[in-house]
């Protein structure tokens, strides 16, 4: 039924068929365009909420101080092998950051539709921002030389590897696409599987882990709680992607094909080799308390949660978490699988506490 407003002597008629009609048209993809960039009535609910949840979770890399830090990089007390995990995380994560952030704006947001959708990928792509800015944050607070981190990032093979893993899907998408075509939706859902549950939901995991096995020891306190921080930020991001993957296959039941499936796995298995010797490369001695076969099988536990979290099976099934205390560090709620229904449950997490799976 249409509703009228009468001002003075104008009247004004709102069209109920045809707000029910846009309303409708509201879709991850091929839906309605428009400038307007109305949010309401939402439609994809779980987005403004996570989007709600991460803006609460909002810091900066300059509220925290970095005094112990620099006092431990600067003394005998640092190994050789502590010293290289740092490096290599710092030099790994300063432009991986950014090589995730680039491709939501670029790309995904591109390519989406409904507004609720863009206005959570662009506070992700925000965050990515913030966590390029720590690790800056982290070079000059210890007066590392940043031509040390860029050509960490551009010539230690295990690095070069998995970037080009992520970044050739990425520039495939950079061109004019016709997403009414199953090859080009089936290209858009394995990038978001690609950045969203193997990059930042496996790939990062072992530094993570590694990072905070450091500052469990009470070394690098600043970078150990910047880690944190972001850690609490990927959970979010791996939520966004995991919820926008599920609906982009809900709208579009026809990619989601037994085929289309196995690939999505293998590209999951790539993922996974990649970052088992990326992990060899940053611990190439069993040392400073970790274990290099622990770290390697965790990737496996984590990568078949990401898998399943999506509705896939799993690579290694009955795998299980060689390092039950990341689940202290880490408490990040547990995910649902993909046939279960979405998550739609979101607590408001303090500045002190950080999203991470439950049984990490």
């Amino acid at each position: 039924m249409d509703k009228i407003f009468k001002i003075g002597n104008r009247e004004f008629v709102l069209d109920q068929d045809k707000a029910e009609a846009a309303f409708a048209d509201k879709k991850v993809i091929n839906g309605r365009k428009s400038m307007c960039f109305n949010l309401l009535p939402l439609k994809f609910q779980w987005a403004y909420d996570l989007y709600r949840t991460m803006k609460a979770n909002h810091w900066e890399p300059e509220d925290i101080q970095m005094q112990k830090d620099v006092e431990q990089w600067r003394s005998n007390e640092i190994t050789q092998n502590e010293r290289w995990i740092i490096m290599m995380g710092i030099g790994y994560f300063s432009a991986a950051e950014g090589i995730v952030g680039d491709n939501i704006q670029h790309v995904v947001r591109e390519l989406v539709t409904a507004p609720e959708l863009k206005l959570v990928l662009g506070r992700h792509a925000h965050e990515e921002n913030i966590h390029a800015d720590s690790l800056l944050y982290m070079i000059s607070s210890l007066g590392i030389n940043p031509h040390e981190c860029e050509a960490m990032f551009e010539q230690i093979p295990t690095i070069v590897k998995k970037n080009e893993f992520v970044t050739r899907i990425s520039n495939n998408m950079r061109r004019e696409l016709d997403l009414t075509k199953l090859e080009n939706k089936q290209l858009l859902a394995k990038n978001i599987f690609m950045f969203g549950q193997c990059m930042e939901g496996t790939q990062f995991y072992g530094l993570f882990g590694m990072i905070l096995s450091l500052y469990r020891q009470n070394k690098f306190p600043g970078i150990g709680q910047m880690f944190r921080y972001t850690l609490r930020d990927e959970s979010n991001h791996i939520e966004v992607f995991r919820n926008l993957f599920m609906d982009l296959v809900e709208e579009n039941r026809e990619i989601w094909t037994a085929e289309f499936k196995e690939e999505l796995r293998q590209t999951m298995a790539e993922a996974v080799q990649l970052e088992k010797d990326f992990i060899r490369d940053c611990l190439p001695v069993n040392a400073v308390g970790l274990a290099v076969d622990e770290f390697v099988t965790y990737i496996d536990f984590i990568a078949d949660r990401r898998l399943e979290g999506v509705g896939l099976a799993p690579l290694n099934p009955g795998v299980k978490n060689p390092l039950p205390w990341l689940a202290e560090m880490m408490d990040i709620k547990k995910e649902q699988n993909f046939f279960e229904g979405r998550v739609t449950e979101y607590q408001k997490a303090s500045a002190l506490n950080v999203a991470a799976d439950d049984d990490l």
